[in-house]
């Protein structure tokens, strides 16, 4: 797959996410996806938790670096929290985090992603701002 490609995929695969279509996922994903979670039902479940907390939850691709089989993405996420994340009850806040993943690529899927967002949303929700 050559770069434009893979950012053709991304950019599939991204606006899935936004319209929170996870059980599609597979399609962008690999069944045996890992990095900082192992396998798609787990990846699945990460995004699941994440709008159930914050159901207007979306992402915004500011950059993205491909280099071979990887891709990294800054993104911007924004949502309201109306529901319990990790043990943090809901404050009815709207959060703006920044989340950096590095993605590989492998037969045409993601096979492997490292992300920072479940941190980056509980940061956001323990500072108070």
């Amino acid at each position: 797959m050559d770069r434009d490609e893979q950012l053709a995929l991304y950019h599939r695969y991204l606006e899935l996410c936004n319209q929170h279509k996870f059980e599609e996922l597979g399609e962008f994903v690999s069944t045996d996806v890992g990095g900082s979670t192992e396998g798609l039902a787990h990846y699945i479940a990460g995004c699941v938790g994440v709008v159930a907390a914050f159901p207007d939850y979306r992402w915004s691709l500011q950059h993205a670096f491909v280099d071979r089989d990887w891709l990294a993405a800054r993104l911007i996420g924004t949502g309201t929290h109306v529901g319990s994340f990790r043990g943090i009850p809901p404050t009815a806040r709207v959060i703006r985090t920044q989340e950096l993943a590095l993605y590989r690529f492998a037969e045409g899927k993601i096979a492997e992603c490292w992300g920072d967002l479940h941190t980056s949303v509980r940061d956001e929700l323990l500072s108070g701002s």
